[in-house]
């Protein structure tokens, strides 16, 4: 039987009373304009960067970020529908009935954690200073794994687990386990147990699958 409800899942349901469609376009706008000109700041870190980019050599990068922009809110829907799904799945595992809607709704407002790495790469390069090279913007990853290696001496294959093992993301997984616990009346550690054996659980395998399929 599920549990009454908690001071916590009232205040996060008063947090979560908002329109979410507008919640989304938000969002999207805040990865898009964040995104152009942390990748503005990249290019200009470039040595030469004005003569390659009056002869068109930047062509390809400025490609590549157009079709970035354009799959921003799609990956941003993939992603919601796939973590909400996984916890969703979780959930019967457990025993534990809860609407797969609420879920992805949640899943939709936790995402705004990693808007905020994104925003303090963009600060602390917002005046890069004449040395700071295009490798050290693009390897920048705040609070992470990634942040306490030097890069030359770890392998490739370990650089994107390093990178997505950050502080960021436990601060995610504490608000889909808040968010579960909110949505179906849970306790904290049942929701814990869920979340740790289904997102958590799963995030930590597509880490290793990544490291093992890598060439």
């Amino acid at each position: 039987m599920a549990n009454s409800r908690t001071t916590i899942s009232q205040r996060m349901e008063s947090i979560l009373d908002f329109d979410k469609r507008l919640f989304f376009l938000i969002l999207v706008l805040f990865y898009l304009l964040i995104r152009y000109i942390t990748n503005d700041m990249i290019m200009q870190s470039i040595p030469g960067y004005e003569k390659l980019e009056s002869d068109g050599s930047f062509t390809f990068f400025h490609i590549f970020n157009t079709l970035n922009y354009i799959w921003t809110p799609f990956a941003l829907l993939w992603k919601f529908t796939v973590t909400a799904f996984i916890i969703w799945t979780g959930s019967f595992a457990f025993g534990y009935k809860v609407p797969y809607v609420k879920l992805w709704q949640f899943a939709l407002f936790a995402e705004i954690i990693f808007v905020l790495p994104e925003l303090v790469k963009m600060i602390y390069f917002i005046q890069p200073s004449d040395n700071v090279t295009y490798i050290e913007i693009r390897d920048f990853y705040p609070l992470s794994l990634f942040s306490l290696v030097d890069p030359e001496q770890i392998a490739a294959k370990y650089h994107y687990p390093l990178r997505a093992i950050n502080i960021f993301e436990i601060i995610y997984i504490i608000l889909l386990m808040l968010g579960f616990h909110t949505i179906s009346k849970r306790s904290i550690s049942e929701s814990f147990i869920v979340v740790l054996f289904s997102y958590v659980l799963f995030f930590l395998l597509w880490l290793i699958f990544y490291i093992l399929v890598y060439k």
